[in-house]
């Protein structure tokens, strides 16, 4: 695919992210897995561009902007070279009209900023519209971090903070490498790896993840308790908490149970769980 093909796949994907964010409809991730899968045409290097621009427009914004025309324009402010790849060439987005205006990036609002100054650097702030970096979790009851560490080559890095984690370069190629595949390792944020230490997970012990989503931090307190934990995943999302027997599956984790939770009717479904449980977790709205 020539570049100006690509920038235009990034606009159409960013279109269907906003529709998506509207209807609280599929992730950004699962878009774009789809979008690839009907076009076989585009190779490794054009979906990487592409997936990047994605994110790199997503980034810029708290909330969803008008269309993604508008916000690639707004990308391009600060990437000149992709401006010059509006130029209506076949497959390419049509050439810049004299009074289009690009979508302004909003990550925070003036207010909060300010506030924030107070207390972080430029730097820091404008870190939350940079790219996140790319950590995974071994799963530590079917191998160390060390063997993970020699396996994933010399880039890998031991993550700070969490004794499951490791820091891999952004691109890495996590999925097609031998270790996920296996169930070995998964992609998880090192927050959120911290989040399942603290919990102090005891062997044999009943643990209810209550806002369980798709299931990494319930895999990561399977992980702890070397399998030998009775796990309960809950969530009123149906969508996102069925993303979690694929993932376990894969993973090997067993003693895990899914409860698909009904609003206002969450003390009725976990009747049976009272005084039963050793550790809750409530990462609400998000860690």
């Amino acid at each position: 695919m020539k570049p100006a093909a690509r920038l235009q796949a990034a606009i159409e994907l960013v279109d269907a992210v906003i529709e998506t964010t509207q209807s609280q409809g599929a992730a950004a991730d699962i878009l774009i897995a789809r979008y690839f899968k009907d076009r076989r045409f585009a190779g490794s290097k054009d979906r990487r561009a592409i997936r990047d621009l994605v994110y790199a427009t997503i980034r810029r914004y708290r909330s969803a902007p008008a269309n993604g025309r508008a916000a690639l324009l707004g990308l391009a402010e600060e990437r000149p070279e992709l401006g010059a790849l509006f130029d209506g060439s076949l497959y390419g987005p049509a050439e810049i009209a004299g009074d289009e205006q690009a979508e302004a990036p909003a990550m925070l609002p003036e207010w909060l900023r300010s506030q924030f100054s107070e207390s972080h650097s430029d730097a820091d702030i404008d870190s939350l519209s940079g790219r996140a970096p790319l950590d995974i979790r071994v799963n530590l009851a079917r191998l160390s971090r060390e063997e993970a560490l020699v396996q994933l080559g010399e880039e890998a890095r031991p993550g700070a903070l969490s004794t499951s984690a490791i820091r891999l370069p952004n691109g890495f190629a996590v999925e097609q490498h031998a270790l996920w595949q296996g169930g070995l390792i998964d992609v998880q944020d090192e927050g959120s790896q911290v989040i399942a230490d603290v919990c102090g997970v005891q062997m044999g012990s009943t643990i209810l993840d209550l806002c369980a989503g798709a299931g990494g931090k319930t895999l990561a307190l399977h992980d702890r308790s070397r399998g030998s934990a009775r796990l309960i995943a809950s969530d009123t999302d149906r969508r996102r908490l069925s993303r979690l027997d694929p993932r376990s599956r894969r993973q090997k984790a067993g003693n895990i149970e899914t409860r698909l939770l009904d609003g206002g009717k969450e003390r009725e479904a976990l009747a049976d769980l009272r005084n039963a449980v050793d550790c809750v977790l409530i990462d609400a709205p998000c860690s």
